[in-house]
């Protein structure tokens, strides 16, 4: 994913965070869920399995990548454990989640063989997927860092990379507690990055995590 500049704070080009099979900005999602950063740097996380779906051996998949079901032209995915999984088959699953899908594992025919993965990481060698370009980064990298202003202190822990379709956005979760907020992923909102020193330089408004105040009495919503 590339950082753009924001719509309402200067110029700048854009930062890249790119899950893992885009080229381009991700696609926008209705909601975001953290991707978990994998055990071993050498791997990048680009799933996670969920429950079974139907007694068959058929299981619900939250891909990470940028096209959902690009998930399963990686080959061989692999577990924190070693083991490994080859999908058979990815179908979007029912609902508006785009990154939820309805796949087949090779050697998994019933349901309890699908129960048992439940929860499972699939990661890929991190070489498998080259290189970011460069002013790009992996989604998966900057989930976990802290974001830090201009003078050092921790604001709070980027939890989420979430893209609705208006720019990626980075979703932070305050040091001090309390409900997470969105800033643009823009160089104006970003101006310092190194991923490799897990260092991420942000520069919130003012009221970046204050909460919404009451709405005016003749507010129709």
């Amino acid at each position: 994913m590339r950082r753009p500049a924001g719509p309402s704070r200067g110029d700048g080009a854009r930062r890249g965070a790119i899950a893992p099979g885009t080229q381009t900005s991700p696609r926008p999602k209705p909601a975001a869920k953290p991707a978990p950063a994998a055990v071993d740097p050498s791997f990048v996380v680009m799933g996670e399995f969920g429950r079974a779906q139907g007694l068959n051996g058929e299981i619900r998949l939250k891909s990470y990548t940028g096209d959902p079901q690009a998930i399963a032209g990686y080959g061989p995915l692999v577990a924190a454990d070693g083991r490994t999984f080859e999908l058979t088959s990815v179908r979007p699953a029912p609902g508006s989640w785009t990154d939820l899908l309805i796949a087949r594992v090779r050697g998994v025919s019933d349901r309890t063989g699908a129960e048992a993965l439940n929860r499972t990481l699939l990661h890929v060698p991190r070489e498998r997927l080259g290189d970011p370009d460069e002013d790009e980064v992996f989604t998966a990298d900057l989930v976990g860092l802290p974001a830090i202003d201009a003078a050092g202190t921790v604001l709070g822990t980027i939890v989420a990379v979430p893209n609705y379709g208006g720019g990626d956005l980075l979703e932070i979760k305050p040091a001090q507690g309390g409900a997470t907020a969105l800033l643009p992923f823009t160089k104006a909102f970003v101006p310092e990055l190194d991923v490799a020193a897990g260092r991420v330089v942000v520069a919130p408004p003012e009221d970046f995590f204050a909460p919404p105040g009451p709405k005016p009495a003749d507010d129709p919503g």
